[in-house]
């Protein structure tokens, strides 16, 4: 039976995404498209790549009916979720990309986000949306709230060894290289061509990225006591996928048996055999994460490498996964596209 979708906030780059992997999604049916500076025209216009698709026009959310939906998926602007989504019916199901409900304590997402959570009744009912390791609280959900692609990415690299105690949770190193879409789509100065382009720069250095809440939330919980990384984020002349590199105190064979064992079954993360090292490239546009360790002339460290679409796994694949779930239909229903290459 097809399920009823609509996607608010159609217009930006994870709302297009959603679009191009619900086209081929075997029960899910798109019945409205949101885009408020946008409505009134057709998803075409805005993103010709999918002018092939019979699609409804974008309207704005006060236009939105939410009668016959199964599921809303909201591609929102960071803090606008928590004004709209109160407003949804309890009987239809909703997936959130943004930001608004990560993380779960009041006082984490004010230091963050830097103002108060203007839903905090709805915040404490959220499930994080990192399948994976929320798979069982996923399917009984109402409400899930999808990850930063950036936390994301380093978390399938760490929870595992976090959870076994095989690394020094008080030296971990983070370098994170990011492409530019995980900015949105609004024109920003410094994402420029001639800005970035034959440039690489680091931004949010010295423990100002927000997603660390995200890391401190979820390595806490699988550690049982605090954890603080180190993280240093870049940003790349590129349009879609993450590269996390990981610098870690452990034994490198270990960990890397550790990472194996934990992904074993899982269909959409797969451990490299020891010593391949992961790129962008071999995860474009698909829903998969890669993930390599290497040692170290150093006796004692481990290099973890992981990396995934920021636009897919790490958002609108991510969100499709947990609606899925929370539907009752396969896990990977729609979602085994092979990566583009090259």
């Amino acid at each position: 039976m097809p399920q009823n979708i609509a996607i608010m906030g159609a217009s930006g780059y994870t709302g297009a995404e959603l679009v191009r992997i619900i086209a081929t999604h075997p029960s899910f049916n798109i019945v409205a498209l949101t885009g408020d500076r946008k409505a009134g025209q057709p998803m075409s216009s805005v993103y010709p790549h999918l002018r092939h698709l019979a699609l409804p026009d974008l309207i704005s959310i006060e236009e939105l009916d939410y009668s016959g939906l199964d599921l809303v998926f909201c591609a929102l602007p960071h803090a606008t979720s928590q004004a709209v989504i109160p407003s949804i019916p309890e009987s239809v199901k909703v997936v959130d990309l943004s930001a608004d409900f990560r993380l779960r304590d009041p006082e984490a997402y004010a230091k963050w986000y830097g103002k108060p959570h203007a839903a905090l009744e709805l915040q404490k009912t959220a499930v994080y949306g990192l399948t994976e390791f929320y798979r069982d609280e996923i399917r009984g959900a109402r409400f899930v709230a999808g990850t930063g692609c950036n936390a994301a990415t380093g978390q399938y690299a760490l929870v595992p060894l976090v959870k076994a105690g095989v690394i020094d949770l008080d030296d971990i190193i983070m370098d994170l290289k990011a492409a530019t879409s995980g900015a949105g789509r609004s024109a920003k100065e410094h994402l420029l061509l001639s800005e970035l382009n034959e440039n690489v720069k680091a931004y949010s250095a010295g423990g100002t990225h927000r997603h660390l809440g995200e890391f401190d939330q979820e390595l806490a919980k699988a550690a049982g006591r605090e954890v603080r990384v180190q993280l240093t984020p870049h940003l790349l002349p590129a349009a879609r996928g993450i590269v996390m590199t990981c610098y870690l105190k452990g034994d490198p064979a270990r960990v890397h048996e550790t990472l194996s064992a934990a992904y074993l079954n899982e269909a959409f993360i797969h451990v490299l055999p020891f010593g391949e090292l992961p790129q962008m490239k071999d995860v474009r546009a698909s829903n998969f994460c890669h993930i390599g360790v290497v040692g170290d002339r150093v006796a004692g460290r481990a290099t973890v490498i992981a990396t995934l679409d920021n636009l897919t796994k790490g958002s609108s694949g991510q969100a499709v996964q947990n609606a899925n779930l929370m539907l009752g239909l396969e896990e990977t229903a729609g979602l085994m596209l092979a990566p583009v290459y090259p």
